[in-house]
C-alpha cells in the first residue's frame, strides 16, 4: 500500500513523520512524507530551531505529486501536526482529489491539538479546522483523550464517557474512532469505537518520555489495518507493538522512541493484548 503522510519533520527524535514513516515502511508499505514544519527536534525538549512551511509551498509539493500520477496510486492519506491553520484547506483539497482518483483511498486523521500535560500547543484556528472541517472528510480519526474533549466539548473522565464522545464523532463523518492515552487504573487504554461497537485494549504503563507516541500509533494502526483488514485486530496489534517499543526505549534509556532497535516489535509484537468489548452500542 502507498501512503501520503502530511505532518511534521524533525532532524532529531521521533515525532511526526520521523515517528510514522519507518513503522509503515517496516510493515511493507510505501510512504510519501510531506513536511508541514521542519524542526531540529520536538519542542518538548525545551528548545528547538526551524520553522513552519507556508501553505502555498505545501500545495505546490502536493500538486507536483498529483502531476506524477501519485494521487491515483495513493491508498491512504495520514495527517498529523499541521503547523498552521492555512495548511488545513490545502490538505483537504489533496484528500478530495485523491479520493476522486481512487475512491477506495482512506483519510486517516490524527487531529494533533495538544495533551493533558501541556494543554493546547497548536496554532490558532486548528481546533476549529479539525472540528468543523477535517472530521467530515475523515474515514478514521485518532484523537487522544484531551483532543477528544476538544473536538466534542465533553468531559472525558471514564471509558464510558470516552465511548459516548467517540460515538458522537461517527455522526460527523468518520466510520472509525480510535482514542489513545486513556489512563485506567494501572494501565494505558486505547479505545476503538465503530458504529454499534466499542472495544478497548489496555497495556501496562511504561515510564518514559513518550513524545511521538500518538504519531507512531497512528502509523502502526494504519499499517495493521492494511494488513489485517479488521479494526479490532489492528488496534490490538498496534497496541502490542507500541508497548514493545516503549519497553525497548526504557531498557535502552533512549530519549526518543527506539523504533529502529525495536523494529521487530513493529512486525511481530512480543506481547499480545486482546481487544475486549466495552459494551454493545
Amino acid at each position: 500500500m502507498q501512503v501520503l503522510s502530511v505532518q511534521s519533520t524533525v532532524a532529531y527524535g521521533r515525532v511526526g513523520n520521523a515517528a510514522a514513516t519507518f513503522p509503515l515502511q517496516r510493515l511493507g508499505h510505501e510512504v510519501w512524507p510531506v513536511a508541514t514544519v521542519n524542526y531540529s527536534n520536538h519542542p518538548g525538549y525545551g528548545s528547538h530551531r526551524g520553522g513552519v512551511y507556508r501553505a502555498t509551498d505545501i500545495a505546490e509539493i502536493l500538486d507536483e505529486l498529483d502531476r506524477r500520477g501519485a494521487f491515483h496510486r495513493c491508498d491512504a492519506v495520514l495527517s498529523g501536526f499541521l503547523g498552521a491553520a492555512a495548511t488545513g484547506p490545502v490538505l483537504l483539497n489533496a484528500v478530495d482529489r485523491i479520493k476522486r482518483a481512487n475512491p477506495k483511498a482512506l483519510y486517516v486523521l490524527d487531529p494533533v491539538i495538544g495533551d493533558a500535560e501541556r494543554g493546547v500547543y497548536v496554532a490558532d484556528g486548528l481546533i476549529e479546522f479539525f472540528r468543523d472541517e477535517a472530521l467530515g472528510h475523515a474515514d478514521i480519526v485518532l484523537p487522544n483523550q484531551f483532543e477528544l474533549a476538544q473536538l466534542t466539548g465533553r468531559t472525558i473522565d471514564s471509558i464510558d464517557s470516552a465511548a459516548d464522545a467517540a460515538a458522537s464523532l461517527l455522526d460527523r463523518g468518520p466510520s472509525t474512532v480510535v482514542v489513545t492515552g486513556l489512563r485506567r487504573n494501572n494501565g494505558m487504554t486505547v479505545l476503538l469505537v465503530t458504529r454499534g461497537e466499542a472495544w478497548s485494549v489496555t497495556t501496562p504503563i511504561v515510564d518514559i518520555a513518550s513524545y511521538g507516541a500518538g504519531d507512531a500509533f497512528a502509523a502502526l494502526f494504519l499499517g495493521a489495518y492494511f494488513d489485517l483488514g479488521d479494526p479490532r485486530a489492528a488496534v490490538s496489534r498496534a497496541a502490542g507493538s507500541l508497548y514493545g517499543i516503549f519497553r525497548a526505549t526504557q531498557r535502552l534509556e533512549e530519549d526518543s522512541l527506539a523504533l529502529v532497535p525495536a523494529q521487530q516489535e513493529i512486525v511481530r509484537p512480543t506481547e499480545r493484548f486482546d481487544a475486549l468489548p466495552v459494551r454493545s452500542r
